[in-house]
């Protein structure tokens, strides 16, 4: 699978361009994936403007996707504020996923970072669950981002059958060697490739650190083929990388991890000394 990683800087409440430079690229440069960063079609930090720029289902925003991913007959993976279904007037976070025959679907962020100069929760509403997308015979585990902090999340996907985990980003300069030690990780822990693109460029002082790369299933790193990419700024790039998904039945024969987590009885509460046992009464201090 020929996977194509966009590590881009998207143009602050700019959806239209954005939205036209991701489909200047998928028509470009062959791929059977492309991934774009965390919330690229809209930029990090829009402020209010951010409930304007929000994605809804069937919007022009979704279709421009999946017609780009029908025309290509290739998934596209891309960041964007993405409307609630379920409350109306919030929002989430979201990764959005156009399949080769142009539905679309989307995996929210489960994770919100408050601390420091992010303020996502102020703007979002998370989820507490993951599922993985179809990509043809294929099943592909989106993560956003801080997500990928908390391994029960790579865990969740990987027991769900996924056999590759694509994570989006738009982390800090400051945050990248901390990303090239957790993913890898999660790429052993789980025997499943890891795809992660991570935006370039500055909003409100924040420089965004880039770092996009992919490892295989042992948590090796996959080498990848650098593309011209016209009107570049800084830092930015495109990388396409072949990933053999057939690896991950080979491998995990090798590294039965998730054989033997599922194998493992449930969790029982562990006793408290302090608790008081059925018609028994504790004696006073």
């Amino acid at each position: 699978m020929r996977v194509l990683l966009a590590q881009l800087a998207p143009v602050r409440g700019r959806l239209p361009e954005n939205l036209a430079r991701l489909a200047a690229v998928v028509r470009s440069v062959p791929a059977d994936l492309y991934v774009f960063p965390e919330l690229f079609l809209a930029g990090y930090a829009p402020g209010d403007r951010v409930h304007r720029l929000a994605v809804v289902p069937g919007d022009a925003t979704t279709t421009e996707l999946g017609t780009l991913a029908r025309e290509r007959g290739a998934g596209i993976v891309v960041g964007g504020p993405l409307a609630s279904a379920d409350r109306p007037g919030e929002l989430h976070n979201a990764a959005l996923f156009a399949a080769p025959d142009g539905t679309l679907s989307s995996q929210v962020k489960r994770f919100l970072p408050n601390f420091g100069p992010f303020e996502e929760a102020s703007f979002y509403t998370p989820t507490s669950e993951s599922r993985p997308v179809a990509l043809g015979p294929h099943r592909v585990g989106l993560e956003i981002c801080y997500d990928a902090y908390f391994p029960e999340v790579s865990r969740e996907l990987a027991l769900a059958a996924a056999v590759l985990l694509v994570v989006i980003s738009a982390a800090p300069v400051t945050s990248r060697s901390l990303f090239e030690k957790v993913l890898p990780a999660r790429a052993v822990e789980n025997a499943v490739p890891v795809v992660y693109v991570n935006r370039v460029g500055v909003e409100d002082g924040i420089v965004f650190g880039g770092g996009s790369r992919a490892w295989d299933a042992r948590g090796e790193p996959i080498p990848g083929e650098a593309l011209p990419l016209s009107q570049a700024a800084p830092e930015e790039e495109l990388r396409r990388v072949e990933l053999d998904l057939e690896e991950v039945p080979r491998w995990r024969p090798f590294r039965p991890v998730l054989r033997d987590v599922a194998l493992r009885p449930p969790r029982r509460e562990a006793a408290d000394p302090h608790r008081s046992a059925p018609g028994r009464v504790q004696p006073t201090p």
